[in-house]
C-alpha cells in the first residue's frame, strides 16, 4: 500500500485501519516493512484503539525522511484482553513531496496458549477456564498468560507492583542523585523511553522511568529500594521485573542485593546500552541467610536519549521482614572485620568465615567468588570494581611506601608515588599534564589514581599492587582507563608478580593525548599472584600518569557443576563443563588444558 496525494489542502490525513481483533496473548508482536522517503514526506504513526478507552495509544512513529530504503518495524503488543483496532496514520502538512508505503504486515505469537487434556508435573500450571498448560514460572508475574487471569489469582499483593496506584512497597533512595518518576504514555523525549506501560499495553497504564535529560549528568544515579525480606532458609526468592532500555544514549540498569543498610550491596545483574523499543522480562534467583533488600539502579548516559523504564515487579517465595537491616562501620579498606574469630574447627591451611566459623580452603580466599555467607573471604582482597569515588583504594596498596613508613604512607613527601587526585584540586598549569576530569563521573569532582611526577627524579618508579589473588578463571581479564598526556610522560606497565617472578603483561609509553583511553589485559587462569601497576617517571614534572575505573571481569574460577555435561558442552578431564565452541581456541578454558589437547 502506498500513499498517492494529488491535492494541496492543508493538513490532510490518510488512515489505514486494521480489522477488529478480540484479544491477544502475552507474547504478541506485530511487524511490518515501511518506506518513508522524500524532501517533505512528513511523519507517520501506528495507533491502537481499545474498546472502552477514549484516548488511542501511539505504538510506533516514523519521523520524516528515512532514506530510499525499506525498513522493518517491530511493535510489542503483548496481552490485550479487550477488543481493539490498529490505525496507520499519515499526516501531510500542505506540501507533500515523497513516497510513503507499507508492506508485509505480520502478527506473531498472538494466540492464547491452546487448551490441553492434562497438565502434570510440579513445573506446570493448569489454567482454570482456558485449560491451557503453562510453565510455573509464569504464575504471579503480573501478566495474564492463561487468558482467564487464573495464573494471577491468589498472589500476595504485598510482593507485587504494577505501579498503577503508586510505588506499592518500593521506596526512593535518599542517597542517590535523583528519583524514578511514575508516568503514563510516552516519556517527554522523542526516540527514547517507552510509549506505553507493560501492564495494560496502552497509554492509560502507569510505569516508572528514569529521566536522562538535563539537569541530570553522565553517571547520575536513581535508586529504588525494595521492602525488606526475611532470610531464605530452604530455598530461593524469585524476582521478576520488566525493563525498557531504548535510546542511542541509554547507559546502564543494575540490580543489587544487600544485607546491611548503609552499603550499596553486591551486584546481581546489569544491562548496558540500547536494547530496542520493547519491554523485556527478567528473572533473578535470590538466596540469603540474612534479612535482605533489593536495589534497582538506573544510571544516566552521556545524552538525553537515555530514558529507562521499569514495570511489573514481583517477588515469589519471599516473606516481608519487620525489623531493620544492621549498619556497618567501615575500616579504611572499606571492610569491617570483627577482632576475634568465631568458634571453629579449621586447620591452619583453612580460612575461617568471620560470621559463621565455617572453614573453606585457603585457595578460595581472594578468588573473586564469595564462599562465606558474609563474604569475609573476599573482604581483605582487591575489589572487583574500583572507581576511587569513596577515596578508597579498594585494597590496592604500595609495598615500597609501606616498607619506608611502617604503613603510614601519608607523611612521605618528595617521593614519586601513586596518590588519589581530582581536577578540582590541581594547580593552574597542571591541566596540561594532569586529568581535569575523572573517567567515572566526567567531572572535576571525580577521583582517580595518579603518579605525581612533581616528585622524584628521572627513571624513578612507583608501584601499586593488589593483595595476593589465589585463583582466577579462564576468561579473567583486567580492564582499566588510563590518562597519559604531557610532554615528558614516562611509561605505564601492568605486571604479574608470582613469588619472586615478575612478568610484563602490558606496557605503554609517551603521551597518548588529553583523554582517557581504555585498556584490556588478559589474565586467564593464574594462582597465588599479584597484579602491579608500575609508573616510570619521565625527565620532568610534565608527565603525570593516571588510571581510573579498574575492573576485574569474569575472574571467578570455574565451578564443577552438580550435573553431567550436556550435548552442547565438552566434559573436561577435571569434570568441568565448557561450551563446545571453546575447544581448540588456544585458551585453556578447562584449567587443565584438556580442551586444547592435540587428541581432539
Amino acid at each position: 500500500m502506498f500513499i498517492l496525494k494529488n491535492s494541496n489542502s492543508i493538513s490532510q490525513v490518510a488512515q489505514l485501519r486494521s480489522p477488529k481483533f478480540r484479544q491477544t496473548g502475552s507474547n504478541c508482536t506485530l511487524s511490518f516493512w515501511y518506506y518513508n522517503y522524500g524532501h517533505s514526506v512528513g511523519a507517520a504513526e501506528m495507533q491502537l484503539f481499545v474498546d472502552g478507552l477514549k484516548q488511542p495509544t501511539v505504538l510506533w512513529r516514523a519521523y520524516y525522511n528515512e532514506g530510499d530504503q525499506w525498513l522493518k518495524a517491530v511493535i510489542q503488543l503483548g496481552r490485550l484482553p479487550h477488543p481493539f483496532q490498529l490505525s496507520l496514520d499519515k499526516i501531510s502538512l500542505g506540501f507533500y513531496d515523497g513516497v510513503s508505503a507499507i508492506d508485509d504486515i505480520t502478527f506473531e505469537n498472538c494466540a492464547l496458549p491452546p487448551p490441553t487434556l492434562s497438565c502434570e508435573g510440579p513445573n506446570h500450571f493448569w489454567c482454570t477456564d482456558t485449560k491451557a498448560c503453562i510453565d510455573i514460572s509464569l504464575v504471579c508475574d503480573l501478566v495474564d498468560n492463561c487468558g482467564d487471569g487464573s495464573d494471577e489469582n491468589n498472589c500476595n499483593p504485598d510482593l507485587q507492583c504494577n505501579f498503577e496506584n503508586g510505588l506499592c512497597n518500593w521506596e526512593q533512595d535518599v542517597e542517590d542523585d535523583f528519583d524514578w518518576i511514575r508516568i503514563q504514555g510516552p516519556t517527554p523525549t522523542v526516540n527514547t523511553g517507552p510509549l506505553k506501560d507493560h501492564t495494560t499495553g496502552t497509554a492509560r497504564g502507569h510505569y516508572l522511568y528514569m529521566e536522562s535529560s538535563k539537569p541530570y549528568q553522565f553517571q547520575d544515579k536513581a535508586v529504588l529500594l525494595s521492602p525488606l525480606f526475611n532470610p531464605l532458609v530452604n530455598g530461593t526468592c524469585i524476582f521478576h521485573f520488566h525493563y525498557h532500555m531504548f535510546g542511542k544514549q541509554v547507559y546502564k540498569l543494575s540490580v543489587f542485593q544487600r544485607t546491611v543498610s548503609n552499603i550499596k550491596g553486591w551486584l546481581l545483574w546489569y544491562k548496558f546500552g540500547n536494547q530496542g523499543n520493547r519491554w523485556i522480562r527478567q528473572t533473578l534467583y535470590i538466596s540469603s541467610s540474612k534479612p535482605f533488600q533489593i536495589l534497582v539502579k538506573g544510571t544516566v548516559g552521556d545524552g538525553f536519549t537515555g530514558d529507562i523504564g521499569l514495570d511489573d515487579t514481583s517477588f515469589l517465595g519471599c516473606t516481608l521482614y519487620n525489623g531493620n537491616l544492621p549498619t556497618i562501620s567501615t575500616t579504611t579498606s572499606g571492610t569491617s572485620v570483627p577482632a576475634t574469630l568465631p568458634m571453629n574447627n579449621c586447620t591452619e591451611k583453612e580460612f575461617v568465615c568471620r560470621a559463621s566459623g565455617h572453614c573453606i580452603q585457603v585457595i578460595q580466599k581472594c578468588d573473586f567468588r564469595p564462599d562465606c555467607s558474609d563474604k569475609s573471604d573476599e573482604s581483605a582482597c582487591v575489589m572487583e570494581v574500583c572507581d576511587f569515588e569513596d577515596r578508597n583504594l579498594c585494597g590496592w596498596y604500595q609495598p615500597a611506601l609501606e616498607e619506608m613508613s611502617g604503613n603510614d604512607s601519608i607523611h612521605i613527601t618528595n617521593v614519586f608515588k601513586w596518590e588519589l587526585g581530582r581536577g578540582a584540586n590541581i594547580y593552574p598549569g597542571q591541566e596540561k599534564h594532569c586529568p581535569l576530569i575523572d573517567h567515572t563521573t566526567y567531572t572535576e569532582e571525580g577521583w582517580y589514581l595518579f603518579a605525581d611526577s612533581s616528585n622524584g627524579e628521572f627513571g624513578h618508579t612507583a608501584e601499586i599492587a593488589t593483595p595476593a589473588i589465589s585463583l582466577t578463571g579462564p576468561k579473567c581479564k583486567i580492564v582499566f582507563w588510563n590518562h597519559m598526556n604531557g610532554s615528558t610522560i614516562g611509561s605505564l606497565e601492568v605486571l604479574c608478580k608470582t613469588g619472586n617472578r615478575i612478568s610484563k603483561l602490558w606496557t605503554q609509553s609517551g603521551s597518548q593525548g588529553p583523554q582517557w583511553n581504555r585498556a584490556e589485559v588478559f589474565l586467564g587462569i593464574r594462582s597465588n599472584f599479584q597484579v602491579v601497576f608500575r609508573a616510570k617517571r619521565g625527565v620532568s614534572y610534565m608527565g603525570d600518569v593516571a588510571v581510573d575505573d579498574i575492573t576485574f571481569e569474569d575472574c571467578s574460577p570455574l565451578l564443577i557443576p552438580g550435573r553431567p555435561c550436556t550435548s552442547e558442552e565438552f566434559t573436561c578431564a577435571n569434570k568441568y563443563c565448557i561450551p563446545k565452541d571453546n575447544l581448540c581456541d588456544f585458551v585453556n578454558d578447562c584449567a587443565d588444558n584438556s580442551d586444547e589437547s592435540s587428541t581432539i
